[in-house]
């Protein structure tokens, strides 16, 4: 009988390198799936915090359009009846762009931007100083504002429709009004409008503005949104 028992043992010591590579597959298996499973999680994650970032960079810009056109508004001469009408319209799109991005944050957990005193203080001077000088400094000061935040809003949509519709097509109504302001700015600026340089000048302090209220999210997020195309 010592025959069978020897034999046995042969089968099984034949069969454990196989059960053992089963069991070593099982593993490789499980901890691949984990390494998917974490990696996706973490792309969640960091879409996530970009969602939020873009809140409060946009929630941040439209505080400040309503600082500036509020300034332009009040000091703008009455002789500009027609452009006080416009103005008075367009704050109340920002207003409601800014209510927008605001009523959209707890649904992503994102919060407004402590710092948005700097907006409120430095787009009111930035408002005052162009209505200064007249129709043209209004209108340049729009051009170039709106001309920048639709570069931002552009870079976002192309990020958003693939992992927050609901939020990109709230972007898109909002970049289709803040368009119209644009082209009404250019259009009645004329081939006579101001120099490059005022027009270049009231974007980087819009620039400037919108990185120091948001403690640098704004440049943060562009590099990022680049990244992603």
């Amino acid at each position: 009988m010592w025959w069978i028992f020897s034999l046995r043992r042969g089968l099984d010591f034949g069969n454990r390198p196989v059960a053992d590579i089963a069991a070593r597959s099982k593993v490789e298996l499980f901890t691949s799936k984990a390494q998917v499973v974490c990696v996706m999680s973490s792309a969640r994650a960091t879409d996530q915090r970009l969602i939020r970032r873009i809140l409060r960079v946009n929630h941040a810009g439209e505080h400040g359009a309503v600082s500036i056109y509020s300034a332009q508004l009040l000091h703008l001469g009455s002789r500009h009846a027609d452009l006080k009408a416009w103005l008075a319209e367009t704050l109340g799109h920002e207003r409601a762009h800014r209510s927008a991005f605001r009523d959209a944050m707890p649904k992503r957990a994102a919060k407004p931007c402590r710092a948005l005193g700097v907006w409120s203080v430095g787009g009111w001077v930035l408002g005052c100083l162009t209505a200064l000088l007249g129709r043209t400094g209004v209108l340049a000061c729009t051009a170039a504002v709106e001309r920048t935040v639709h570069g931002h809003l552009q870079e976002q949509i192309a990020y958003l429709r693939r992992r927050d519709g609901d939020l990109a097509a709230l972007v898109e109504r909002i970049q289709t009004e803040e368009l119209s302001h644009l082209v009404y700015a250019e259009t009645n600026l004329g081939p006579s409008g101001p120099s490059p340089l005022l027009q270049g000048a009231v974007g980087a302090a819009t620039e400037i503005l919108i990185a120091i209220s948001t403690r640098g999210d704004s440049i943060r997020l562009r590099r990022t949104l680049r990244e992603h195309r």
